[in-house]
């Protein structure tokens, strides 16, 4: 690295080389050995270091019984599906109990239903193993299901660094703010009206804000406006309205997404099915919005702008 230092624990590890570091890794090809089965595979990094063989032989065989692999242990990894063949990779890194695991995007060549099946066992693994895990994923979902910290990057630069709810409710700017969160949150051009009940307004809505956006200084005069699908209720009656017109409804079960027309821009609602019946594509509808849903972001910088926190222009 360039600058500071890496810490496994007490350990300081910048200038220890890697196969030193106690770190396993579990790649996005699985990376298996093809002449070798399952057992073998699994086997293969603790006899390259020496391990006695019956050590090697208990550790192998609790990393199946974890992975439910043990009726695959003497199978070529070409008679493996491709989550077998993801798992045999885990079990591959599970049997050297390093301290750390890393994982580079492991579930993308799985199919959707394996993907949801595959995150549910890396949650239990992560319970049961209680070891600390680095999961590298361009899947917001992924993250948001699995982490307990996540670091979101753009373009190399550490974005916000926060638990899922952290980054879900109080996201720092307006790249997270569109990238943690599915659908994502909608964003609109306002104009900021301080008065005695802060405001933003503009083509087709109005938002409250909460007393304490009166009192920052340094808001500039537009700001782009934020509001997660859900928050925006077409039955409710709350603190700030928006007339737009539904283009497009897309049931998915209990809920149902409207893309909608707000002025000049393109916004979705996720509401429940059942609220929503009466509603037409083409149908105009009035949405209805809590004040402390609202998020405000700098138009130039694309800091968020919240009370007790200094308005960051650039």
């Amino acid at each position: 690295i360039t600058e500071g230092r890496i810490r496994i624990g007490d350990r300081v590890v910048n200038d220890v080389p890697p196969k030193d570091r106690d770190i396993a890794m579990v790649f996005q090809s699985y990376a298996l050995y093809p002449h070798m089965k399952v057992r073998e595979n699994m086997a293969f990094s603790l006899s390259v270091r020496g391990m006695p063989k019956d050590e090697i032989a208990r550790r192998v065989s609790e990393a199946a019984e974890q992975l439910g692999l043990t009726n695959l242990l003497d199978r070529f990894p070409r008679q493996l599906s491709g989550g077998q063949r993801q798992r045999v990779a885990m079990g591959r890194a599970i049997v050297r109990n390093p301290k750390v695991f890393l994982f580079d995007e492991p579930l993308s060549n799985l199919d959707a239903a394996l993907r949801v099946q595959m995150r549910i066992e890396l949650k239990k693994l992560h319970q049961r193993l209680k070891t600390t895990m680095i999961y590298v994923t361009h899947d917001q979902i992924e993250a948001m299901t699995l982490a307990d910290r996540i670091a979101v990057l753009n373009g190399g630069l550490l974005q916000q660094l926060g638990t899922p709810a952290e980054l879900y409710e109080r996201p720092a700017n307006r790249f997270v703010a569109g990238f943690i969160g599915s659908p994502s949150m909608n964003f609109m051009q306002g104009v900021f009206r301080r008065g005695e009940r802060p405001s933003v307004a503009g083509p087709g809505f109005e938002f409250f804000l909460p007393a304490e956006y009166a009192d920052i200084e340094g808001i500039p005069d537009e700001v782009t406006v934020g509001v997660r699908p859900h928050q925006l209720d077409p039955v409710g009656k709350r603190h700030g309205t928006a007339q737009a017109k539904v283009e497009v409804l897309e049931p998915i079960g209990w809920d149902t997404h409207m893309h909608c027309t707000l002025g000049d821009t393109s916004v979705v609602a996720q509401v429940p099915s059942e609220h929503i019946r009466s509603i037409k594509a083409g149908q105009d509808v009035t949405f209805n919005v809590y004040e402390s849903d609202v998020h405000i972001f700098h138009p130039q910088s694309g800091y968020a702008i919240r009370p007790g926190q200094p308005v960051r222009a650039e």
